[in-house]
């Protein structure tokens, strides 16, 4: 067997989508290989196919944690450390970005020396948002921009959400949505199933089948209220949800009582 099969034997082809990619066995599995499979054009591939607004998005994210100084942050499913960065901008006293792998930290770690100064300090961990490696009560905030879909097991993660925050703490969520307006959710639909797969995947030359499987995921993800409702069950106290750029993306708010 090639070193190229175990790979190819858990890629997202068509048939694994026809059905729920968030009911599969081996999701986080292939959730890990996908991204160390896109890592090197994950932020072109970003910039590219949201038209410049996924800065605008983790901008408005950050915003609406609010971190102060003295602010502890930690940022889950960090990727290539975008949001992290943006964190570390705003004066966050310390920034933690965690990642499940280890291609992206990879490059985050190189972005994020490149810059220097504050968004130098960020520390980088590879974990599990499952399983999160913190004691109790040891951030401020925590945030997740487009990973809370690519966990195997949501609720599990936002709990572990609660465990490690401090009272008074907020959660910052921003997940891929769906447009409710009929016309705008049919060219959304067409642009995200037909268009960018296509040159996604080119730009990346994947093979993983990552672009198939990003918005079949969000078709079959929670529905915003549903998302709610899990932060709710998990002790949080407030709860708000933004719907940005058309319904295109959520962010969904929750603090600690």
């Amino acid at each position: 067997m090639s070193d190229d099969s175990p790979r190819e034997a858990r890629a997202w082809d068509s048939t694994r989508l026809a059905s729920n990619p968030h009911k599969d066995a081996d999701k986080a599995g292939r959730v890990r290989e996908m991204f160390s499979a896109i890592a090197p054009a994950y932020d072109l591939n970003n910039r590219v196919h949201s038209l410049w607004l996924d800065q605008y998005w983790r901008r408005a994210t950050v915003a609406a944690a609010a971190p102060v100084a003295g602010t502890d942050v930690l940022d889950v499913a960090c990727g290539t450390g975008d949001l992290a960065a943006h964190f570390a901008r705003a004066h966050a006293r310390s920034v933690v970005a965690l990642d499940y792998t280890k291609a992206m930290l990879d490059i985050g770690k190189t972005k994020a020396l490149r810059e220097g100064g504050a968004v130098g300090a960020i520390r980088f961990i590879e974990g599990d948002a499952q399983d999160l490696p913190f004691s109790d009560s040891s951030f401020d905030i925590v945030s997740i921009a487009f990973g809370i879909r690519n966990v195997a097991d949501p609720a599990r993660a936002i709990r572990e959400f609660h465990r490690v925050l401090r009272p008074g703490g907020r959660l910052a969520i921003l997940e891929f949505g769906q447009p409710t307006a009929p016309v705008i959710r049919s060219l959304h639909g067409f642009y995200t199933r037909h268009v960018m797969p296509w040159t996604a995947t080119l730009l990346a030359r994947d093979r993983s089948g990552a672009y198939r499987y990003l918005p079949r995921s969000v078709e079959t993800f929670l529905t915003a209220d549903a998302l709610a409702a899990l932060v709710r069950q998990a002790g949080f106290a407030t709860i708000s949800q933004r719907s940005m750029t058309l319904g295109t993306c959520v962010l969904t708010v929750g603090t600690v009582a």
